[in-house]
């Protein structure tokens, strides 16, 4: 069995979609509405469903994450780098954290993770 997409709820649709365009190598394939929903699909098939809060009230818990693990921390400072030169701010700089390199930032109301497991 596999994963197959996830529906993450964000402010404003266009823009993250635009981010996980240029950032993470996702295409839109649909849009629903006044960007309403989006349907993004990623390199390896997953899709990313993005769909607006209308009420601007939803929250994720604590932890709640998504993650990118890469082939190598040399990838890893590499998404850094451009995250950072395209402005996006991604608080430290990769590091050790547990049994990876890696990590985490927040956009729009998501926290992310990207890393190399060691």
């Amino acid at each position: 069995m596999k994963l197959n997409h996830i529906n993450i709820v964000v402010t404003n649709v266009a823009e993250v979609v635009r981010f996980f365009e240029i950032y993470f190598n996702f295409k839109c394939t649909e849009t629903k509405g006044d960007n309403i929903v989006a349907v993004l699909k990623g390199d390896d098939g997953f899709i990313l469903v993005l769909m607006k809060d209308k009420e601007g009230k939803s929250t994720y818990p604590d932890a709640f994450h998504i993650g990118f693990m890469l082939d190598n921390a040399e990838q890893v400072n590499e998404i850094y780098l451009k995250l950072k030169n395209g402005g996006i701010d991604v608080g430290q700089e990769p590091r050790k954290i547990r049994d990876s390199f890696g990590f985490y930032f927040h956009f729009e109301k998501i926290m992310i993770e990207v890393g190399y497991y060691l």
